[in-house]
């Protein structure tokens, strides 16, 4: 389930909560809780006050809010007393084959309760894990059941919904959070849970979260507890991706020495530190902190072309040994057109 936002604690966390983690712990209860995406959040709250709910189809990368801003939404539309009653959310872990849709789905969808007037809210997380017969069974279902019961899709991949479950949905794109977003909520568990944190840790976490909530509260978590103080090197170790300090060094050796002793120098840090080239080379990719010469700049499109050649390599099942071999020799190509052109 995607995280977005986290509940606002204000009070002392009961003792069954004490022990969660913190993407649950902090999980949003209500539409007001969620800390992005608040166009969105507008349009649904307007059809829940309006009692015009369409079908619902969210999408976009994981941590980005999908499951929690339908919970929310459900949260608000029924009591706790009737929440199992009227809702019912399915996950990839379920099965969910065609027998699921036309058995359980098609049961609960089809039968209205007695004592509550309005519909029902079918949840299907992860919709994009279901076959394609389930998908064309569920397409009846939707349209038979409609005055009935709502849908909620929720898929990480929209090209994996058929379009004809897409064309009965009103589709909602959940992108990845920015920096200003996730600092105040991750600000805030900081505050919760009285961390030793620096300001190049806070940094480092929303770097390699790119745009995930529950991945940089993971992060936070897991590097809080295993190091104690939480700064740019122990979440860089903690996660396992390489120093920043390493990368510099790995971009000196293939701009300034040899290749026999850029590539040996290479290898021995990639065995020391236990590195997968896969990683250094999106690392090298993504450093922000070179200054490169003018001239380096007009080399360096084909040069990001050619790293997206080698990771594709890798991902095929070719030597590292060869690719970084080709690593090292891309950049000391480039670096003799730079030489051969400086004037």
């Amino acid at each position: 389930s995607c995280l977005v936002g986290y509940m606002a604690s204000t009070s002392k966390a009961p003792l069954q909560t004490r022990n969660l983690p913190w993407v649950e712990k902090y999980r949003p209860q209500t539409l007001d809780d969620l800390i992005s995406h608040k166009d969105i959040l507008s349009t649904i709250q307007k059809f829940i006050s309006e009692d015009k709910l369409p079908h619902l189809l969210f999408y976009g990368p994981p941590g980005t809010g999908k499951t929690s801003t339908i919970l929310a939404s459900a949260r608000q539309l029924y009591k706790e007393k009737e929440f199992n009653s009227m809702v019912l959310e399915l996950n990839a872990s379920d099965d969910r084959g065609i027998d699921v849709v036309r058995g359980p789905i098609l049961s609960f969808a089809s039968t209205r309760t007695i004592f509550k007037k309005g519909f029902k809210l079918v949840i299907l997380d992860e919709a994009d894990a279901m076959t394609q017969d389930a998908q064309n069974a569920l397409r009846r279902v939707i349209e038979k059941f409609t005055e009935n019961t709502r849908f909620c899709l929720i898929c990480n991949y929209l090209s994996k919904i058929i379009p004809a479950l897409q064309s009965r949905c009103t589709r909602f794109r959940f992108g990845p959070l920015s920096p200003d977003q996730m600092i105040p909520r991750l600000e805030h568990v900081i505050q919760q849970e009285n961390i030793d944190i620096t300001p190049d840790g806070m940094k480092a976490i929303v770097t390699l979260s790119t745009g995930d909530m529950r991945r940089s509260l993971n992060i936070l978590q897991s590097t809080s507890m295993a190091y104690g103080k939480v700064t740019e090197d122990t979440v860089y170790t903690c996660t396992g991706h390489p120093l920043r300090s390493d990368i510099a060094n790995i971009l000196d050796w293939c701009l300034n020495k040899d290749f026999t002793s850029a590539y040996n120098q290479i290898l021995e840090l990639k065995t020391l530190k236990g590195l997968a080239l896969h990683d250094i080379l999106t690392e090298v990719h993504l450093h922000q902190h070179v200054d490169f010469h003018t001239l380096w700049q007009i080399f360096l499109f084909p040069l990001l072309l050619m790293f997206h050649l080698f990771r594709h390599r890798l991902a095929s099942g070719t030597s590292e040994k060869i690719q970084l071999s080709s690593m090292v020799a891309a950049f000391q190509a480039v670096r003799e057109l730079v030489v051969s052109e400086a004037p």
